[in-house]
């Protein structure tokens, strides 16, 4: 995929659903995986002659597994004159060690999103960029309907109230296998995830399971990504005000 039909997607899905507005400022979290490399690298050109002006803050939020070099996203970020914070951490050890979580994906997640928002406080950041695509709008469908017994999925735009903030996902509207072609196109400096749970979620059994009814029923993800945005799809109708 070309720069051009990634700006094209991004800017499309912020502009069907509003998601920056004159004087943003817009931290990025930065797990250094292909997708939130591929948003901060589309959002920094789209920055350049989008009609609103916005700022662009880089943050991640180091899980302490202590294996986990940033130097080359360091220097992505300087070159793209993007600021860029590194927030240590110990998550991993919360997590894994002193809860044994038999669920630690989810324990892990409010955690860093905790981390994430005290860092856009202190740097005034009043939106929050997640770099969730069109296959994790359908996967996380999937996933809420197999173990929870309901339809439900994230919304393009969701405001927290506690902490006066606003999550955008400018990437809705990006197909994985066109991100990871952007990624491998562009050579983006991806690092490979730390967590020993990395490739071993219920979402990665979920994703294999999308994967399977795609192959056996060509443009079934499609189509299912259609249903959302034309249904009554849990949580992504409209900007959903959710607490934190």
């Amino acid at each position: 995929m070309k720069l051009q039909q990634l700006l094209s997607n991004v800017r499309r899905a912020i502009d069907d659903y509003e998601m920056i507005r004159e004087g943003d400022k817009i931290a990025v979290g930065i797990s250094g995986g292909k997708d939130s490399l591929t948003l901060l690298y589309a959002l920094s050109e789209l920055k350049k002659f989008y009609p609103s002006r916005f700022e662009l803050y880089a943050v991640t939020i180091d899980l302490g597994f202590g294996n986990l070099n940033l130097e080359e996203i360091k220097n992505f970020c300087k070159m793209l004159g993007i600021p860029y914070q590194i927030i240590d951490t110990e998550i991993s050890k919360v997590v894994f060690e002193k809860r044994k979580e038999s669920n630690p994906c989810s324990l892990c997640a409010k955690m860093r999103k905790g981390a994430l928002n005290e860092v856009m406080k202190a740097v005034g950041c009043n939106k929050v960029a997640y770099a969730h695509h069109k296959d994790d709008v359908v996967e996380t469908m999937l996933l809420s309907l197999v173990f929870e017994g309901r339809f439900h999925t994230f919304s393009p735009v969701t405001n927290l109230e506690r902490s006066n903030m606003t999550l955008i996902r400018p990437l809705v509207y990006m197909h994985e296998k066109d991100v990871i072609g952007f990624v491998n196109k562009y050579k983006l400096p991806v690092v490979k995830s730390p967590c020993p749970m990395d490739g071993k979620t219920k979402r990665e059994d979920t994703k294999e399971l999308l994967r399977e009814l795609n192959r056996k029923y060509p443009g079934v993800k499609n189509r299912m990504f259609t249903a959302i945005c034309e249904g009554e799809i849990d949580g992504w109708r409209g900007k959903t005000a959710l607490s934190d």
